[in-house]
């Protein structure tokens, strides 16, 4: 099993498809990627040579910015958003969906659980 970036390449798997275990690589930068280290991307992960995933590591650290630094720099906008306190960033803050979704319903994966409201009737109790 071959590690990039600190992260294990899944195995049985294309290589255009093992490679987006990697945070920030997704379909397009896949092929992209082995097509730059000249890596057929069908072949298996299994069938993966070290000099290939060295290629593949060396590719990803001087042309992209995947994993940790990625990560990092995420937090660090979403930090910036939050401490200049603009719109944006108080709705991280609270945990609100940010790009102007509606909230009424919906909204369920930033807002938790949805809790019960006492004194709230439901429909059926009003006929």
């Amino acid at each position: 099993m071959a590690r990039i970036l600190g992260v294990d390449i899944p195995r049985n798997k294309a290589m255009r498809i093992a490679l987006r275990s990697l945070y920030g690589v997704g379909p397009t930068l896949a092929v992209k990627v082995l097509e730059e280290c000249k890596i057929d991307p069908n072949k298996s992960s299994n069938d993966l040579t070290e000099d290939e995933s060295q290629d593949i590591r060396k590719t990803l650290e001087e042309n992209y910015n995947v994993e940790g630094d990625l990560r990092r720099e995420i937090g660090l906008n979403i930090k910036r958003l939050k401490d200049l306190g603009c719109y944006r960033g108080k709705r991280h803050r609270m945990g609100l969906p940010v790009r102007g979704q509606r909230t009424s319903t919906n909204a369920r994966t930033r807002k938790g659980p949805a809790k019960a409201i006492a004194g709230k009737k439901s429909i059926k109790s009003m006929k």
